[in-house]
């Protein structure tokens, strides 16, 4: 068990980290995320509020349907990556990241009770519910055991509220962080360790901890919040402007939108890029950047599924062509290291026919 965000979280179980990172890749584990915040926006004005703070175009979601989307301060920087759906009921729900709860909760309300003052509806409910996530491409056999609903008809980053294993209420959403097919399941918090149970009682499910979400997200080439974005970083120069929506890049009417429209007019002079190669040692998780010759590396490990070493940072815009080769210092002794396209291992989303 490691300290993370203020929770005690497991950073693996008895299988270790190797063999539970290649068991997701091949079948499906349970990951307990229930550290994510949760927060659900009520009210006429809802989607208003929410493209006041989010660079997405929140109005265009079908019901039932989300997104990964970027909240934005004024200088561009990205204070926080979430992911907000539409609900098929009356309310928009969003889900932030552990270390970013209390920055992400006083923003949104103190953006509420600015709305709120001018006459507008809407109003926040942050939900106490835990938070599991089946990762793998098993997940859909598993899963659907215990549901009524047709699984196959449930494309990637839709949602419905459903029964599972029998427990009423729970929000299953297929989404997840490991680049796999894969749910996350918003369960009310007194009933979560009965469905943890159940599905673990399956003999294709093992739980998995910390240690292989990082390295199964580092091989999808996702971002990890605080490494590879924070506030100082754009969503130009993260490799991030596929999240902002046509008609939101016209209105320029987010937060940082005059920054981040003129980066991409004049080219940002850092981006974003995967690296192969290098020296990450046996530690998972990069907690601190290191050194490159054009820039910085702020997530590397061994890849259990490509038996060699990746990584991902930032380098100036004239070495982030792929196949750059690039000199990455770590503890005091340079590697080579090659910029190369992410993800590592392709993705394997679920869109329904």
């Amino acid at each position: 068990m490691v300290p993370f965000a203020g929770w005690s979280l497991p950073l693996h179980y008895g299988q270790g980290h190797l063999q539970s990172h290649l068991h997701t890749r091949s079948r499906c584990s349970l990951f307990d995320v229930s550290h994510m915040l949760q927060t659900r926006v009520y009210g006429r004005d809802r989607i208003k509020f929410m493209e006041s703070l989010v660079v997405g175009d929140i109005a265009e979601l079908k019901p039932g349907q989300g997104t990964l989307t970027l909240l934005t301060n004024e200088r561009g920087g990205i204070v926080d990556d979430l992911i907000v759906t539409n609900t098929l009921e009356d309310h928009l729900y969003v889900v932030s990241n552990a270390g970013c709860a209390d920055k992400d909760l006083a923003i949104m309300r103190g953006r509420a009770a600015e709305l709120q003052a001018t006459g507008c509806d809407v109003h926040l409910e942050v939900l106490d519910n835990a938070l599991l996530a089946l990762q793998g491409p098993s997940m859909a056999l598993v899963l659907q055991a215990g549901l009524s609903d047709d699984l196959a008809k449930l494309s990637f980053m839709n949602s419905i509220t459903t029964m599972v294993f029998g427990v009423p209420g729970c929000r299953v959403t297929r989404c997840g962080y490991t680049g796999e097919d894969g749910v996350e399941i918003s369960v009310p918090a007194g009933r979560a360790v009965e469905l943890a149970e159940q599905l673990l009682g399956v003999p294709e499910v093992w739980p998995a901890g910390l240690a292989a979400r990082d390295s199964l997200r580092l091989e999808a080439g996702l971002c990890l919040y605080g490494n590879d974005i924070d506030e100082t970083t754009t969503p130009a120069e993260a490799g991030l402007m596929w999240t902002l929506g046509k008609r939101r890049r016209t209105a320029m009417d987010f937060p940082g939108a005059a920054i981040i429209m003129a980066q991409v007019k004049e080219k940002p002079k850092r981006k974003r890029v995967g690296l192969t190669g290098g020296c990450w040692g046996c530690q998972p998780l990069l907690t601190s950047p290191v050194l490159m010759s054009a820039g910085t590396v702020t997530s590397g490990c061994p890849s259990p599924s490509l038996g060699k070493n990746i990584a991902m940072g930032y380098v100036e815009a004239v070495h982030s062509r792929t196949g750059t080769t690039l000199t990455v210092e770590v503890r005091k002794k340079q590697h080579p290291a090659l910029v190369t396209k992410m993800p590592f291992v392709p993705t394997q989303y679920y869109m329904a026919k």
